[in-house]
């Protein structure tokens, strides 16, 4: 049963709190609000994915803000302008403008309430960064719309320079169990996920800790062509960054394929392990699924039962989340 219902007064008053929250290396004020969300549900850090960034706002060479957002400022001011660009780049050329960029990176924290894989709460966090990005405008290379105003090809590009010190911007609280009881029903068929879950629950790896101990779900919700909602959902392990060199040998077999497999799960930290990165990603190619069915054919038991079992059945019938 879930625990957790989309109280929009509970939303707002943790996306304020988490606002006032200075970030830190190891998010302990964070993880001090996330906790009192729920009675019995403690967060833990889960992991971190950088890299994006977004647009930012419009700063003088002084420091001062003009804007906080660059695209509804544009637009309001071409049309102070009557629509005319040229009078645009007129207004602003010897101002000497900065654009700015949210550098960011999202910060996953879980919470199990109970056994089932589905059982845990998934808190994301943004920090951002607003640093600088560019000049506003280049004077040798005015803009002649309003899109390559607010996005040029070939900008006058600034050093990333802090503009303001880093924040936290509450993103999303799910439940998991929801979520997959919406994928569960789309299309009244068995999401693949949902297949996963079903099989992890099965299997010697939930022996080992709970599955959001070692793995977070990447929600994403859209609007298909006629505009309804759609959600979709893919894993990341929480230990990708140590297994991702691990060397596959599709060419063992035996023995030797078995002591390759041994030392997958240790360092992921629980049985099975190689199976779920089969099918929840790239790490295990599907080479090795196969070269563990010809043993298996051949007569080898070096499997459990339950890891056998698995694998003749998405030998059976493939998937990939």
């Amino acid at each position: 049963m879930s625990i957790y219902t989309n109280d929009e007064t509970l939303l707002n008053k943790l996306s304020t709190a988490i606002a006032a929250v200075a970030p830190r290396p190891h998010h302990s004020g964070l993880l001090t609000i996330a906790n009192d969300i729920r009675p019995g549900c403690t967060f833990k850090y889960a992991l971190s994915r950088g890299g994006w960034y977004r647009s930012g706002g419009v700063i003088a060479a002084d420091g001062s803000r003009i804007a906080d957002s660059l695209e509804p400022w544009a637009r309001a001011e071409l049309k102070d302008c009557s629509d005319d660009m040229g009078e645009l780049m007129e207004r602003y050329a010897a101002k000497d403008y900065l654009v700015t960029r949210h550098s960011g990176q999202t910060h996953y924290f879980v919470a199990a309430y109970g056994p089932a894989p589905v059982d845990f709460m998934q808190l994301e966090v943004e920090e951002l960064q607003e640093v600088l990005d560019r000049k506003l405008i280049d004077p040798d290379n005015p803009a002649e719309e309003l899109m390559e105003f607010i996005e040029p090809i070939s900008p006058i590009m600034l050093d990333a320079q802090t503009v303001k010190a880093p924040q936290y911007q509450f993103r999303r609280l799910i439940d998991m169990r929801q979520i997959v009881a919406r994928l569960s029903s789309v299309d009244g068929r068995m999401s693949a996920l949902t297949r996963m879950l079903a099989e992890w629950s099965h299997s010697s790896a939930a022996t080992r800790g709970h599955f959001s101990d070692h793995w977070i779900v990447a929600v994403r919700e859209h609007l298909d062509r006629y505009r309804n909602p759609m959600l979709s959902a893919s894993l990341t392990s929480r230990h990708a960054r140590a297994l991702k060199p691990f060397h596959w040998n599709d060419e063992l077999s035996g023995v030797e394929m078995s002591a390759q497999l041994q030392a997958f799960d240790r360092a992921a930290g629980y049985p099975s392990a190689w199976y779920f990165h089969l099918v929840a990603g790239t790490i295990t190619p599907p080479k090795i699924a196969y070269a563990v069915m010809r043993d298996l054919e051949a007569g080898f038991s070096y499997l459990p039962e339950t890891e056998a079992a698995l694998i003749k059945s998405w030998a059976a019938v493939p998937y990939s989340i």
